[in-house]
């Protein structure tokens, strides 16, 4: 049977907040004066974390909420709102009956932009109807609109998945090298370090080289060599480079014989 809160004039009710990292960490808050156990997840007390209004509506429109509070808790800093940690976080806010821990989730969705101001950090939270948004509709392209190892290109991701160990870094040009790794077959890859000060995180490989790869995030000064990571080699899009490298041209996304919008916009000439 559902619980129906504040049903009562007094009752002991908290707020609570479960957040999903896509590093796989879960963290739990709540608003109560002391930590709460339940739903296998331990809830800080977190009196500075504060929801705004919630908003909940029957029709399309996405729904609306905000956190906010200090970065006092050490499970939130400032470091990893920097690095991204939070980006894309799977969120539950409700409700909780600190006596006898019954609970309900008043909001869930995804952490949309964060932003840092004065030793503060604000959250906006989307829900699940945002999806609702999204063009899912294609659109003609000379490359190949499928993910790489995605859906449409049929390609095996655990072929074109290595585990590799940093062997070089270079902190002032941004660059890592890798054990055993063709630097060619990286360029517009992505990397997931298994372990090291930024275990979890997911980077983009921008270009490659005899000296390493180019990330598009800066490197933490922490990171040692023998840190270990997940590579995926990356694809250009081309059709050159399907057919070629891959041999899955009948499985090519894109357009790239269609004319250009040039051509199509074009008179002819006098005579």
């Amino acid at each position: 049977m559902t619980r129906v809160f504040f049903r009562e004039e007094l009752e002991g009710v908290a707020t609570f907040w479960r957040i999903h990292r896509r590093d796989g960490v879960t963290l739990g808050f709540t608003s109560h004066d002391r930590d709460l156990w339940f739903d296998g997840v331990l809830h800080r007390a977190a009196p500075g974390m504060l929801p705004s209004a919630i908003r909940r509506t029957a029709d399309l429109a996405s729904d609306s909420a905000e956190v906010e509070g200090a970065l006092a808790h050490d499970s939130i800093d400032a470091a990893d709102l920097a690095a991204g940690r939070f980006d894309g976080a799977a969120i539950l806010v409700g409700a909780v009956d600190w006596e006898n821990l019954d609970h309900a989730v008043l909001h869930s969705g995804t952490f949309g932009s964060v932003s840092q101001e004065a030793g503060a950090f604000v959250a906006e939270l989307h829900s699940a109807k945002a999806m609702l948004e999204q063009d899912f509709v294609p659109r003609t392209s000379p490359t190949c609109r499928a993910l790489f190892c995605g859906p449409g290109c049929t390609l095996s991701g655990m072929r074109f998945t290595h585990r590799s160990a940093v062997v070089s870094i270079d902190h002032q040009a941004n660059l890592v090298g890798f054990d055993q790794i063709d630097p060619a077959s990286m360029d517009g890859g992505r990397i997931r370090w298994l372990d090291g000060p930024q275990a979890g995180l997911t980077m983009q490989v921008l270009d490659s080289g005899p000296a390493g790869l180019s990330l598009d995030a800066i490197i933490d000064p922490a990171l040692a060599i023998g840190t270990r990571a997940l590579l995926r080699e990356g694809c250009d899009h081309r059709l050159a480079t399907c057919a070629s490298r891959f041999a899955n041209a009948a499985n090519f996304q894109g357009e790239p014989f269609l004319p250009g919008n040039d051509l199509l916009a074009s008179y002819p000439p006098p005579r």
